[in-house]
């Protein structure tokens, strides 16, 4: 089964052939993804390897987390699941619903007013 590491405290100059380099000795990968701006294009220093095997991850895991990359210590850790977002989704925004309210019975002091 396949297993998604994070790479956090990339070195900006890290395109994705290096960082599927830096990793392939532990295994064989699926994917090694910087993520990128969508604006500007540049890395935001961090990223995602993904593993064929559980041991190989775990091996990559053990021996590059906190080692240096181009003067920066890389952070190695198993990938969490991206959590619902809200925002940007309005399909996974539920309908707000809005109470009904009783309205009070009109008395003739408030017909006169």
């Amino acid at each position: 089964m396949a297993k998604k590491l994070f790479v956090g405290n990339l070195p900006f100059t890290i395109a994705d052939e290096q960082l599927s380099a830096i990793f392939s000795p532990f295994g064989t990968i699926v994917s090694a993804v910087v993520v990128k701006d969508k604006f500007s294009g540049r890395s935001k220093g961090f990223g995602f390897v993904e593993f064929e095997t559980e041991e190989d991850a775990l091996k990559a895991m053990q021996a590059l987390d906190g080692t240096d990359q181009e003067g920066r210590n890389i952070a190695v850790k198993e990938a969490l699941p991206r959590p619902d977002r809200v925002e940007n989704t309005p399909q996974s925004v539920a309908p707000v619903e809005t109470p009904e309210v009783e309205k009070a019975p009109e008395t003739e002091e408030a017909s006169q007013e």
